[in-house]
């Protein structure tokens, strides 16, 4: 078996690769930045590892024919085109914990270098001035840091701050209230944190719900004088907007460790402001962090291609080779039931009760309720690879109860998944089978029974079943330039109300969800992406 190693890797990650048996190493660090060339090379190899050099797009993965897992050396994937992967059934692995402790420092580090002005004070001393008062500083100790986001770097940084005797103030919707108190964190919503924090710092994900979180209306809530870290993903601060909110006196100063386009433009707005500084994504550049993220992607990817095991997958469920060829089509089903539930909520459930029905009720299905959780919990800990060793420890560390029983029969399918999600205020439930040997289907939601095909985006709207309603919302999308591939409308006489599951192609923006959601009749528009 072949594995690339298309970016620089440290000689330890590289070493393991070759001692591995069976295993052929082609070790060509710079090559994802040539993508014809990458393509060539790319054609017969089974396995690649790569750090953020490297583009894995739908092009690279159609030249890739017999590749069958691509091993990030570190948390990011968003130059890995996971879609399309899974598509065509290879698996993408990251290694979330090697660098979760130097991108926390680093977060530390850009606070205190801003608060003291410390890179705009050395530049002026090597100019050769002696501009002491000009430099007036603040100190930490009191103050108020408000964390976005309370997964793995979220925690670190929470808990170096206390060090610094500052009052930690949290905002993460799957952070419960005991987790919070055992961590010291204060934890308030959003708007409190914006309202209370002095220092404001986000250890989120990049994606449609982050995308832009910290913008004009939410400077508009903050205090005079805050200040702004971001060494988590370009993106998540609207760089205009801050821009902007640094002119107006509302931020006092901002350290940015990543941009929405990085490069950033050398007349970035930003860059010319002495009240920001930054760094070039230094936020995982250690000696110890390039280490262990090497180590970390080249003992996953040999424990795959050597023994069958999948070990930190962002698109597949972690097991043993031989639990995966017998449960493979239960372990797909149980993750995409998972991910159908973890993209709706809105809150952490307080209860997950998985219920198996017929033949796979005789099976050992620790497995499938660990591909449940894994889909369940990877929205809400998007910073953490979700695996079978820590999915049911980071539910219960979340106050989640986690309830399995057991049905050895049916009276309409052979076998039957239902997953019933319990929350402060209500509940939500999706059941699925297997049609044939291994086609996923989602046979209900909630009140109403379905078919459905979980791949792709599928639109869920709900309304009140009055005429005209499907066709309303067929127009705004075709308005937005998005296509309909298939539909299926259930009614729920009882409410007389209707749920339509639009499955669709195209980019399905904000402004897409608003149109759809302004309709007469429209109760609620949610988007699935699986």
């Amino acid at each position: 078996m072949k594995v690339l190693i298309s970016d620089k890797l440290s000689e330890t990650g590289v070493k393991i690769f070759q001692d591995a048996p069976g295993i052929e190493v082609i070790f060509e660090p710079g090559l994802g930045k040539d993508s014809d060339k990458l393509k060539k090379v790319i054609a017969d190899v089974d396995a690649i590892a790569i750090r953020s050099g490297t583009n894995i797009d739908a092009d690279i993965l159609a030249a890739a024919k017999n590749l069958k897992v691509i091993g990030r050396a570190g948390i990011g994937v968003d130059n890995v085109d996971i879609p399309e992967a899974s598509k065509r059934g290879i698996i993408v692995m990251n290694t979330p914990t090697g660098n979760t402790i130097t991108t926390a420092e680093h977060a530390i580090a850009m606070m205190c270098a801003l608060t003291r002005s410390i890179p705009q004070a050395t530049a002026s001393m090597k100019d050769g001035k002696w501009e002491k008062s000009k430099f007036m500083g603040a100190e930490l100790t009191d103050k108020n840091l408000g964390v976005v986001g309370c997964g793995n770097i979220g925690k670190i940084v929470a808990s170096r701050a206390q060090g610094l005797k500052m009052n930690v103030l949290g905002f993460d919707p799957f952070l419960s209230e005991e987790l919070a108190e055992e961590l010291g964190i204060t934890k308030v919503t959003l708007l409190e944190l914006f309202q209370k924090s002095d220092y404001i710092t986000v250890h989120t994900p990049l994606n449609e719900k982050t995308k832009h979180l910290i913008n004009t209306e939410a400077f508009k809530e903050m205090k005079k004088g805050v200040y702004i870290i971001n060494c988590a993903r370009g993106g998540i601060v609207d760089e205009q907007a801050l821009a902007q909110a640094i002119d107006q006196g509302i931020v006092a100063g901002a350290a940015l460790d990543v941009f929405e386009e990085e490069p950033p433009a050398a007349d970035h707005p930003l860059l010319k402001s002495d009240r920001v500084i930054c760094t070039p994504h230094l936020g995982a550049s250690t000696e110890e962090a390039q280490e262990n993220v090497a180590i970390d992607v080249a003992n996953q990817i040999v424990d795959f291609l050597v023994n069958g095991n999948v070990k930190n997958a962002l698109n597949a469920a972690s097991a043993s080779g031989k639990e995966l060829q017998r449960l493979g089509p239960y372990l797909n089903l149980g993750q995409k039931i998972g991910q159908f539930h973890g993209q709706l909520c809105e809150e952490s459930p307080k209860e997950i009760n998985v219920t198996y029905f017929g033949d796979i009720a005789g099976e050992r299905t620790a497995p499938v309720t660990t591909a449940i959780l894994q889909g369940i919990l990877q929205p809400m800990l998007s910073d953490v690879a979700i695996n079978n060793v820590n999915a049911p420890y980071l539910a219960k560390e979340r106050g989640i109860t986690v309830k399995e029983t057991k049905n050895n029969s049916h009276s309409d399918y052979t076998s039957l998944i239902s997953v019933n999600l319990v929350f402060k205020n209500g509940e939500q439930n999706i059941s699925g089978t297997i049609f044939g040997r291994e086609n996923p289907r989602l046979v209900q939601f909630n009140q109403v029974r379905p078919e459905l095909n979980p791949e792709g985006k599928i639109l869920i709207v709900s309304n009140n079943d009055k005429p005209g309603v499907v066709g309303r919302v067929g127009t705004a999308l075709g308005e937005e330039g998005v296509n309909i591939a298939n539909m299926q409308l259930c009614l729920n006489n009882k409410k007389q109300q209707a749920t339509g599951f639009f499955s669709v192609s195209g980019q399905i923006t904000q402004k897409t969800l608003d149109k759809i959601t302004a309709l007469d009749e429209v109760l609620s528009v949610q988007l699935v992406e699986l």
